[in-house]
């Protein structure tokens, strides 16, 4: 069976995750001795006969384990490499450390300005060659994996792939198995201490040649286009971004192993019309496959095509060509020996996985549907169900949702792709020899990158886009097992010997189908057909995070975050379920534990912070994961402003910070944000007075939402609901809370100012987005409950 190819690698991946998540346990001897009395038993019992029944599995069972000794190994020795002793201790005792290393991921910038004058930071992978900390002096011959946050130079134009920089940074731990060993939060700029290798400065100049290009070109297509064709998706804004991951697409947003295939095949192809003897062949391809992994930046997913190409290569060029199932089993091996990290990737085990189902799944499903369709038909339906089925356990972990348009969206979308990434590619080569040619095939390229930007956001809006999904390890293992029953039933033989499994096989099938049909039932039960309705472009979110606020703003690719609600659990599962993974402003209103006990859900996501006037060392203490974090943090003050995307947003108060009414509830910040068609107020915990008080300093108007004061207590000041008259209210409040919230007069309150109140104790998750043609009805309300 082909699937004895892959047995190794993934008993190599399998071990790697062991290794990286206990680290300290001996699993590498303990696999070298295992897999030494496996080839032991093998020779053994092979010289008593070819008849006996252990002689075939034995040798791979011995392979299998040599596979995972040699990769625990790897990670055993790489371990104390990546924590050097010296970094380990300044992290803990939080003092700053000079850095030096080689930039290793195209930076992304995050402007964390919000009006405050803060300089744009970028974020970036930095392989660390060597450090300088006060108490331990200079340490060298390093090579520790950071990410580091950062002001760089003068831009990012300068901040290339391959620049050597040095930063004094804060350093923090990162969880085990992740593929990061620390994070870095550079306290001032970085400093540049040489340009990229001649090679790379190439790749780097046709990089940004290909954008400026791109971006004289209308429309979506042109954000889309260098992701496609040469990997840089910087230009992908966070709309595009969400449709393509609704609709399934967003392999298609970056460049991964089909474009080094589409690649290799059309120079292959070239050197045959070329009449190219097949060494000169394989040679130029192994050549256009380095420039172009060069090119694209060597991604997770590129680094396994790439190498997956270069055994098929070399097999081809000594006249034994080999499957592309070994040559996936041998490539996943090698990279996961080389850095075992790779396993908690979840690009790299997407890439395999999807890899995996094309090769092993697509001819026996493009059989089975053949007995209902035409051949041709078949086979364009068979490759993005293979894909899909392989790669949507892996996916639940990421996201706990299940596209039921995706296969129709690939099947629209996917031979787009290909003629995107090869006539964006050969018009980036062309632009710095033949400017106007190489701009005239890029206007070409463009055609079919617009063409899958459609197709995202058409099936985007559809209803059953997403369907929600039991998530964590046990989602995913459910979702494999409905993948593995449907396609037992799509694949299964025929005659006698189908009528022998018949018995275990149904009874196992009925057990699944009773797992997942109980499951689906209770999603039904709770209103998964109210889920398939969720907008997809909602700019404020109510999270149901119990007794406590916590409020999103989102537009433009940005985020804001308003309180933390009491606890990190329900703030996570509501990041989660909205694809939120980073928090560009956080807004900490006042110091209660409801409005700031869940900031540790937040580790690694915010990039800055505005948080209210302290009234002492108790609330400073409560800031300490943002100050671990290397967070920078304002203290909230009456006229502040700031942009998020398109939206606008002023503090209205407090007005000081000191005074009776600066501190605790009296002194909570009030947001007023406006943009893209909603005004919005949010106001803290503040009580009558207080209200009071800012109506006298600021002339409000009306809003179309509120967010309601101190979870709908009665102290408040009846005139600011009725000047207000909001359309909407949210109200964050726990169901059965002992404080009797929200009382029968403030909802009378809310009723009387014309204010439809939306209780995350009812309702669940309130979502509100503006409606696309504006006018009366300008607001579009989705929750999660009916709030009955």
């Amino acid at each position: 069976m082909k699937t004895r190819a892959l047995l190794p690698a993934l008993a190599a991946w399998a071990a790697a995750l062991l290794a990286i998540w206990l680290p300290g346990w001996p699993f590498a001897p303990a696999l070298w001795t295992a897999a030494v009395l496996a080839l032991v038993a093998a020779i053994v019992l092979g010289r008593r006969g070819s008849g006996n029944p252990h002689g075939g599995w034995l040798p791979l069972v011995a392979l299998c384990l040599s596979a995972a000794a040699l990769v625990s190994t790897a990670a055993a020795v790489q371990a104390p490499q990546r924590q050097p002793v010296t970094l380990l201790a300044a992290a803990e005792g939080g003092r700053p450390v000079t850095l030096s290393g080689m930039v290793l991921s195209m930076p992304q910038a995050q402007s964390s300005a919000f009006g405050f004058g803060d300089a744009t930071r970028v974020r970036f992978a930095l392989r660390v060659e060597s450090a300088q900390e006060s108490r331990a002096g200079p340490i060298s011959r390093l090579a520790v994996p950071v990410r580091a946050f950062a002001e760089p130079p003068a831009g990012t134009a300068a901040l290339e792939i391959g620049t050597r920089v040095s930063l004094t940074a804060r350093l923090v731990l990162n969880g085990t198995g992740e593929p990061d060993a620390f994070r870095a939060y550079g306290t001032g700029p970085l400093t540049l201490d040489a340009t990229p290798p001649w090679y790379l400065a190439w790749a780097a100049e046709l990089r940004a040649e290909f954008r400026e290009a791109a971006a004289r070109l209308p429309g979506e297509g042109s954000r889309l286009l260098p992701g496609l064709a040469i990997g840089d998706t910087s230009a992908v804004d966070e709309d595009l971004d969400q449709a393509m991951k609704t609709s399934s697409l967003s392999h298609l947003t970056a460049v991964s192993g089909a474009n080094c295939v589409v690649v290799v095949a059309a120079i292959m192809l070239l050197g045959a019309a070329l009449r190219l003897r097949r060494a000169a062949r394989v040679a130029l391809a192994l050549l256009v496959l380095l420039a172009f992994t060069v090119l694209v930046t060597p991604e997770p997913s590129v680094l396994r095509a790439g190498l997956m190409a270069l055994i098929v290569l070399i097999g081809l060029a000594s006249g034994r060509p080999g499957g592309g199932v070994p040559a996936l089993g041998l490539a996943t091996l090698v990279l996961l020996a080389l850095d075992p990290w790779l396993a908690s990737s979840f690009g790299f085990a997407l890439s395999a996985s999807a890899t995996a189902g094309l090769l092993l799944l697509t001819a026996p499903l493009a059989t089975a549907l053949g007995r209902w369709m035409p051949r041709t038909l078949a086979l364009a339906l068979a490759l993005p169900l293979a894909a899909q089925l392989a790669c949507q356990p892996v996916l639940i972990l990421l996201t706990p949702t299940v596209s039921l348009l995706g296969v129709p969206a690939n099947l629209l979308a996917g031979p787009a792709a290909p003629a995107a990434t090869l006539l964006g590619l050969i018009g980036c080569l062309l632009l710095p020899w033949l400017p106007s040619l190489g701009f005239a095939v890029i206007q070409i390229a463009w055609l079919p990158a617009a063409w899958i930007a459609g197709v995202a956001h058409t099936v985007a809006g559809l209803p059953g886009a997403r369907t929600p999904w039991l998530d964590g390890l046990l989602g995913a293992l459910l979702l494999a097992g409905a993948s593995a029953l449907a396609l037992w039933l799509l694949l299964r033989g025929s005659g006698r010997r189908r009528r022998m499994r018949t018995v275990p096989a149904t009874l196992a099938a009925a057990a699944l189908v009773a797992g997942v049909g109980a499951y689906g039932g209770a999603l039904l039960g709770t209103g998964v057909v109210r889920d398939w309705s969720r907008p997809a472009d909602w700019q404020i979110a109510l999270c149901d995070v119990g007794q406590g606020d916590a409020v999103l703003l989102r537009d433009g690719g940005q985020t804001a975050l308003i309180d933390t609600g009491p606890e990190p659990a329900p703030l996570g599962a509501c990041l989660d379920s909205l694809g939120i993974d980073r928090i560009d402003l956080l807004v900490l209103t006042h110091y209660d534990l409801d409005h700031v006990g869940g900031l540790d859900a937040l580790t690694g996501m915010v990039d800055t912070a505005l948080v209210g006037p302290s009234s002492g060392p108790r609330d400073e203490r409560l800031l300490a994961p943002l100050q671990q974090d290397g967070v920078p943090m304002r203290v909230a003050i009456r006229g502040q402003h700031g942009t998020l995307g398109k939206l606008e947003w002023r503090v209205l108060w407090p007005a000081t910070d000191d005074g009776p009414l600066s501190t605790g509830n009296p002194g909570s910040v009030v947001l007023a944000v406006e943009g893209a068609g909603i005004r919005s107020l949010f106001l803290g915990d503040l009580g009558a007075e207080s209200e009071a008080a800012l109506q006298r300093l600021e002339p409000l108007g009306r809003v179309d939402v509120v967010k309601v004061a101190h979870h709908g207590s009665s102290d408040q000041d009846p005139a600011l609901y009725r000047t207000l008259t909001a359309r909407v209210g949210l109200i964050g409040v726990g169901a059965d809370n002992g404080y009797g919230h929200p009382t029968s007069a403030l909802l009378e309150m809310l009723e009387g100012s014309g204010t439809r109140a939306f209780r995350s104790d009812l309702h669940g998750l309130v979502l509100v987005a503006p409606r696309p043609a504006g006018g009366v009805d300008a607001l579009r309300v989705w929750s999660a409950r009916r709030g009955d």
